[in-house]
């Protein structure tokens, strides 16, 4: 039944993030032009996990991130099968996101501002794959190390949550007219199913490179813990 909670809390908090964080970008733009809109995308991603991280964070830790959990499980603070569940219940929170915003985008009269429910794409780097895995793994390296950091000590809790977040925005100022910011290869794999061409395509550019740029952290992280000087 524990169990059970945490991968509920994980679809839950996964599907929020798509919904108020690819549904921000559909409404308002994320385009570097559009510097309003910009900054929103940025905020409502690092909000909604502050929000879910003061909400769920004391069910299943609120990764809401295959990346997260991966850093997790190479730091020792999850086990193989927490890991599995975690990841296929992010990818299908998900998915159930991504259905939820083409559902509300279709019946009204809104446009989708990203063109394709604020999928990742390679257009701020040219279109090339090997800069977008590099801009992801820098990103999600510095994500990560944060999230490790800030929660490696239990006094920490009750700012965690807001230090995450904050980490997060700061991540999507700087990558939203790159890649429009994965480092979280769920938030990328549901609205990319579901819009299809071009942002299918280049998908498994924002499922490895977040990938390697949180395991990276993981071991940076484990060398560099002070608990073990």
């Amino acid at each position: 039944m524990q169990f059970a909670r945490k991968l509920i809390a994980e679809f839950i908090g996964t599907l929020v993030l798509v919904v108020f964080g690819c549904g921000t970008a559909m409404l308002v733009g994320c385009d570097a032009v559009s510097g309003g809109g910009y900054v929103l995308t940025a905020l409502a991603f690092g909000l909604v996990i502050v929000a879910m991280a003061y909400s769920i964070g004391n069910v299943s830790g609120c990764h809401i991130n295959p990346a997260v959990s991966l850093a997790m499980l190479i730091s020792g603070k999850l086990s193989v099968k927490d890991f599995v569940g975690y990841v296929v219940s992010q990818l299908l929170g998900a998915l159930a996101g991504a259905g939820l915003l083409k559902l509300i985008f279709g019946m009204g009269s809104v446009t989708d501002k990203t063109g394709g429910l604020g999928a990742n794409g390679l257009a701020g780097v040219g279109g090339s794959p090997v800069v977008g895995l590099i801009v992801e793994c820098i990103l999600t390296f510095v994500f990560v190390l944060a999230i490790l950091g800030v929660t490696s000590k239990a006094e920490n809790g009750k700012v965690a949550g807001l230090v995450i977040g904050l980490t997060l925005t700061l991540v999507h100022i700087l990558g939203i007219g790159l890649t429009g910011t994965s480092v979280n290869p769920a938030r990328s794999f549901g609205p990319a199913l579901l819009a299809g061409g071009s942002a299918l395509a280049d998908l498994w550019v924002f499922i490895v490179g977040p990938f390697v740029g949180a395991a990276l952290a993981a071991l940076v992280y484990k060398a560099l813990d002070p608990r073990k000087a």
